[in-house]
């Protein structure tokens, strides 16, 4: 048997690099599925309503937690915003990541990343306002957490600012990989509470209060959980990066796929689509 034939018939070597850009892409590619069925859901439920009916059409969305409220126009203003700009947070964001939109449409790109930075941390401002003037979600440990949230947004848009003006490319973009978890987190967050209810059926969940065991570890799961991974999967990139510590990422992101398309699904079918 010539090395021809040897080579063809013997198995290959586990390729741990390459295991792990194709695990990190197919996480990618589900998760900008699911950013496009929520900016489905967002333009299709809260735009019409603001278009028609101004701040007014708030009072429409029953169940916006911080909705219209007689007199509070400062309020209702963060709301409105926190809401509109929330379709170029969740539909810019997966576009600002993609190689070839960075490659073959850079105006584009540039374009877009201004307006996704500025929109979030607008987002972020109007969401930490009405955090701590209306108490609209769960309790005290859920306005901390989602402040926390709100905080780091702020930082890392900061960063990946300072770092493209600066001429810092490498830098800049893994600041905005950062920022993209961040302000991606009231999306994981329905996801993940989706995908465990389903799986669970919703234990340590307290639908009517939103508080429990599990909302409680998710307050701060929704962003610390992707914000990990994302700093293991710079490590994994490293040339020193030894095979172990690849393929534990690997295994653990092929878990947390999993777990993403289930709850991507629960979310469509249970929250999104009968809303529309």
């Amino acid at each position: 048997m010539n090395d021809a034939v040897l080579s063809t018939t013997l198995p290959r070597p586990f390729d741990a690099r390459r295991a792990v850009n194709l695990a990190v892409t197919s996480w990618f590619v589900i998760a900008a599925l699911g950013h496009a069925l929520f900016l489905f859901y967002i333009l299709a439920v809260f735009y019409p309503p603001i278009a028609q009916s101004g701040l007014s059409g708030l009072q429409s969305l029953e169940h916006l937690p911080a909705g219209f409220r007689e007199g509070d126009t400062l309020g209702n203003l963060a709301a409105v915003a926190h809401v509109l700009l929330a379709a170029i947070v969740i539909g810019g964001g997966p576009l600002q990541l993609i190689p070839a939109v960075r490659k073959h449409a850079p105006t584009f790109h540039r374009w877009l990343g201004r307006s996704y930075l500025m929109a979030a941390v607008i987002g972020s401002v109007g969401g930490l306002y009405m955090i701590w003037t209306r108490h609209s979600l769960g309790n005290l440990w859920s306005q901390v957490t989602i402040s926390i949230d709100g905080v780091l947004i702020l930082v890392f848009a900061f960063q990946a600012l300072r770092n493209v003006l600066a001429g810092r490319i490498v830098a800049h973009r893994r600041w905005a990989m950062r920022l993209f978890m961040a302000a991606s987190a009231v999306w994981f967050l329905r996801v993940a509470l989706m995908g465990w209810a389903t799986l669970t059926g919703g234990w340590g969940i307290d639908w009517e209060t939103f508080t429990g065991p599990f909302v409680y570890a998710l307050g701060v799961g929704q962003y610390l959980v992707p914000l990990a991974m994302l700093e293991w999967y710079f490590i994994c990139k490293r040339r020193e990066a030894g095979p172990l510590v690849q393929a534990a990422f690997v295994s653990t992101m092929v878990l947390l796929t999993v777990f993403m398309a289930i709850g991507i699904f629960a979310a469509t079918m249970g929250m999104w689509l009968p809303r529309i």
